[in-house]
């Protein structure tokens, strides 16, 4: 599969094209790559031709959420914070967390690392 690179800054614009453009969102796919952070594809697919698009991000990064062109893309985004510990910044529906993790089991099982989050403090 052919990845063509894109930044974090380009993102949401590159959504809105696609979506301008009459793409579907198929899905977003998150790999691990150890100590160069992480890779987050994105697929899209217009009349059975499929683009990759690859966004690189360092651990800790912060990446900016396409729900607002594509609303879908709230359940991916989550579940890659779940799964991989990436927090995406203006997600329409943001879960903290916990999509499927339950508050007792807080750590993100696809990543080789461990995401710590503690709870707020109560009072």
């Amino acid at each position: 599969m052919d990845a063509s690179p894109i930044t974090a800054q380009g993102l949401v614009a590159l959504a809105k094209e696609k979506f301008a453009a009459g793409y579907r969102l198929l899905t977003l796919s998150c790999v691990d790559l150890g100590e160069a952070g992480l890779d987050i594809l994105y697929h899209y697919d217009k009349n059975l031709h499929l683009e990759n698009y690859r966004l690189t991000v360092p651990r800790g990064e912060t990446v900016p959420s396409i729900s607002g062109v594509y609303f879908a893309a709230l359940l991916v985004e989550n579940e890659i914070r779940d799964q991989f510990g990436v927090c995406f910044d203006g997600i329409v529906l943001d879960f903290g967390g916990t999509l499927y993790l339950e508050d007792e089991v807080r750590t993100s099982p696809f990543c080789k690392f461990s995401v710590s989050q503690t709870k707020p403090s109560e009072g």
